[in-house]
């Protein structure tokens, strides 16, 4: 199969924008939550009615328009995930403005390029330290008029600015709002380069979010829906799901402190999340390792397969047998009961996107207490453009086209999309622009395949695809994916341009090290000693075993090289979205490739610096 469709369920008309389903939300929901929030990061939730954020909306919008901002001008936000970057980023739509979201761990020198491209007029941050990030370029910046701090109170601020502007000016402005208006340019994360400003319209989240609303009622319109976005608010993703639940009838909650994850999980208990397979990875081996020796480790690995074989079952007609659902009560009890508190108690759902997830996971999850929607999407397509929906789960895959979306797999591999979610262009870049479509198709750089059901399988990307020296194409992906599944691997960054044979530069997870030193009756080793240390190499040799069962004889890993480092966002090697960032990992690392591939008696695991 080349070629799969699935049809609009919502059809999205010229006078609809993001502030129409505000709109409608309110009409909907009236005094009911829509949002809850902590005044304080241990303090109670405290729900926000739908009029009451609309009103808080409003207030900041006019705001902003007595400050002088018009209709289309860029406002940028920079804060982690909280509610003032929803309330801010729905008063500058409701100003008829345009919302430029920046990182908070973004450089400066990223700053400058982001809000000089877009020509941002007014900027809010969240700290006294991000504004003096902007401070430091601002010389460069000549349309930048101020600088808003949220903890400096510029919610307050802009609520009293607005005071004496007739409410009416923002409602026209509002109102005026069309399906076609620019709504945000999100710049991407640059693991390929230089950001490129993607240009969403409101016709793009209208689409997506009222499409979703009702075709996966399960997790945006059922009875008590609530997701905690923890995501950063800067990513396409975290921004379709904060319009999405406004769409329907969930409460949205917000968690800016990833370290204070697992308690705001369970004071807030969601029914369903978004995330990144890092995270269940994470969830997972922790749990893993927490039962990592004698009868903990024996009803762990008993209760895991049993969750597999769960998930497997629900995929043949008769379901799971007799005996199959008296082994799952068991470890329900033992196991899985405990896993699911630790995210709340209540969630049945979650998302993944941004990289593979993998079967291993996905099988794990949904027999063991939530069901993963693996999806695949990217900012120029508002993010879903495929994803597995309930009732029509296919593990391994991203899922069948999105309401309204055709999916195209060209001669050479690569996934081409259509529909009214694809993004209007890139920001002040005419040239890339026509280069990214062809025929009126979005080149996603991405290659994959269709199977019979027509759901997507993601199998790499374009411009990451090694070529061996004896002519072997390679997509790195896989291979990467397996190994990192690893409780003790970090990253992966597989080589092998133009060499003899397929290697990997492989980093080590500093926080899982110590728990399988200790289970494994290894004394608690640093990376440092770790990465030299024997068990840990024969470890590694049992990843890579794992990975190349995968692949062929020509595409497997060879041998690898343990880094000292791990690659991370503070030094550069990882996008705020946790890719790595791999042209600056083999520039950086190329003698580290020259010594992998150096002829000297080699075994399969090495250790580099």
């Amino acid at each position: 199969m080349t070629l799969a469709t699935s049809p609009a369920l919502v059809e999205v008309p010229e006078g609809t924008s993001i502030n129409t389903i505000l709109a409608d939300r309110v009409a909907r929901s009236g005094d009911e939550a829509l949002i809850e929030r902590r005044e304080t990061p241990n303090g109670p939730w405290t729900a926000v009615s739908a009029r009451q954020f609309e009103d808080e909306v409003l207030a900041v919008a006019r705001g902003l328009v007595a400050r002088g901002v018009g209709a289309g001008d860029r406002v940028a936000i920079m804060a982690r995930t909280r509610y003032e970057w929803t309330l801010i980023d729905f008063a500058i739509w409701a100003a008829g403005a345009v919302a430029v979201p920046v990182y908070e761990t973004s450089s400066a020198e990223q700053v400058q390029w982001i809000l000089s491209d877009a020509d941002v007029r007014l900027v809010v941050v969240e700290s006294a330290a991000h504004a003096e990030t902007v401070r430091s370029v601002r010389a460069s910046l000549p349309t930048l008029e101020d600088i808003l701090l949220i903890d400096d109170d510029a919610v307050l601020d802009l609520r009293k600015a607005g005071t004496n502007l007739s409410a009416g000016i923002v409602a026209d402005r509002r109102d005026a709002v069309r399906r076609d208006d620019l709504a945000t340019i999100i710049y991407t994360s640059g693991s390929t380069g230089r950001p490129k400003g993607v240009e969403l319209t409101h016709g793009n989240f209208a689409h997506l979010a009222m499409n979703a609303a009702v075709g996966i009622p399960e997790l945006l319109q059922a009875e008590n829906a609530r997701t905690l976005l923890f995501l950063p608010l800067a990513h396409v993703f975290a921004r379709f799901v904060e319009v999405a639940t406004i769409a329907g009838d969930a409460v949205l909650g917000h968690a800016p402190d990833i370290k204070n994850l697992v308690a705001d999980l369970g004071s807030f208990r969601p029914t369903y999340l978004l995330a990144v397979p890092r995270v269940f990875e994470k969830v997972y081996n922790s749990a893993e390792q927490k039962a990592s020796s004698g009868l903990k480790a024996k009803i762990f690995a008993w209760s895991a397969r049993v969750a597999e074989d769960w998930s497997r079952a629900m995929d043949v007609p008769e379901g799971p047998g007799r005996a199959l659902r008296t082994k799952h009560t068991i470890a329900d009890k033992l196991v899985f009961s405990k896993l699911k508190a630790t995210m709340g108690g209540q969630l049945t759902w979650a998302v993944s996107g941004g990289a593979p997830l993998g079967e291993r996971l996905g099988h794990f999850f949904r027999g063991a207490c939530v069901t993963i929607l693996e999806g695949y999407g990217l900012t120029e397509s508002t993010a879903p453009t495929a994803v597995n929906r309930p009732g029509q789960i296919v593990i391994g895959s991203v899922g069948p086209a999105f309401f309204g979306t055709d999916i195209s797999i060209a001669d050479d591999g690569e996934v081409l999309l259509r529909g009214p979610h694809i993004f209007r262009g890139y920001r002040n870049e005419p040239q890339l622009t026509d280069e990214a479509f062809a025929g009126g198709w979005f080149r996603t750089g991405d290659l994959g395949r269709l199977d019979e059901h027509g759901h997507l399988h993601i199998t790499g990307r374009k411009k990451e695809i090694i070529v061996t020296a004896g002519g072997k194409n390679v997509a790195p992906a896989v291979l990467e994916d397996r190994m990192r599944a690893h409780p003790i691997v970090s990253q992966v960054v597989a080589v092998g341009d133009q060499r003899p044979f397929i290697g990997a530069l492989v980093t080590l997870d500093a926080e899982m090290l110590p728990g399988w030193c200790a289970a494994n009756g290894l004394p608690q080793l640093s990376v440092a000693e770790a990465r030299v240390h024997p068990k840990v190499l024969a470890e590694l040799d049992k990843a890579v075993a794992h990975a190349n069962e995968a692949v062929s004889k020509a595409e497997s890993i060879r041998k690898i090289m343990v880094l000292d480092i791990d690659f991370t966002e503070a030094n550069g090697y990882l996008t705020p979205s946790i890719k790595v960032k791999r042209s600056k990992v083999l520039v950086d690392f190329a003698s580290t490739v020259d010594a992998l591939y150096a002829p000297v008696p080699q075994t399969r695991a090495t250790a580099a610096r």
